[in-house]
């Protein structure tokens, strides 16, 4: 039963590993609690009260969301190529000549004060003040954009090597990253862009999680009972 147990349990920290979930630890745990109530042996106490407290442990664990990481960055992969960038708003739109010659033919207005309207209205649509908080989003070029979003997506992809490879401090870097840049150089007010920052807010809060729980206390206690001691 000891020898029993004690493998269910390195197999099933195995598993909690890979998986990132807490389910198999949770039902491997349950499992020999119940084994041991049945034993009903007096020399197997001091294994039945170290899995209590390891499934205590287990059960109050918050750790890392990974699957639930993973898809939000590939929302996020998906909708970088649709986020409008700041520069873009920024260039005058071109307008028709109708308002022009609407305002420039009144009946009785003498001919030049007419070509005099027209010229102030087209020199007016060749100045327009706006205002952009990043000097560095203003001097960007069209043919950058492209670039710009390939670049979140390196960022966006290290980020899930980075999960999947159990370096969380490195995934939360390129986020970060990945957010700076969307607040910088995209429009902060477009609704594509509202939405991969909720996304980044919910993989950051899927990420406020501790490493997975070790049962090491449960196989000190087994490998004692098995050592006869």
């Amino acid at each position: 039963l000891v020898l029993d147990i004690e493998s269910s349990l390195r197999l099933a920290q195995q598993q909690a590993q890979l998986t990132s979930s807490l389910e198999p630890l949770l039902g491997v745990l349950k499992t020999a609690q119940q084994r041991l109530q049945r034993a009903s042996n007096p020399r197997l106490i001091s294994i039945q009260r170290a899995i209590d407290r390891d499934l205590e442990l287990v059960k109050s664990a918050q750790i890392t969301d990974l699957p639930g990481m993973l898809l939000v960055l590939d929302e996020l992969v998906a909708l970088t190529d649709e986020l409008p960038l700041v520069i873009e708003l920024q260039r005058p739109q071109i307008q028709s000549n109708k308002p022009a010659d609407a305002a420039t033919s009144q009946p009785g207005m003498p001919w030049w004060k007419m070509a005099f309207e027209r010229v102030l209205l087209e020199a007016r649509g060749l100045l327009r003040v706006s205002r952009i908080d990043s000097p560095e989003a203003a001097l960007l070029a069209p043919e950058q954009g492209f670039l710009l979003r390939e670049n979140l997506k390196l960022k966006l992809l290290n980020a899930r090597l980075s999960l999947l490879a159990r370096q969380t401090d490195a995934a939360k870097a390129d986020l970060q990253a990945v957010t700076v840049s969307l607040k910088k150089y995209f429009d902060p007010g477009a609704r594509k862009t509202q939405q991969a920052l909720l996304l980044l807010d919910k993989a950051q809060s899927l990420s406020k999680g501790g490493p997975l729980p070790r049962l090491d206390g449960s196989l000190a206690a087994l490998a004692t009972a098995s050592a006869g001691k």
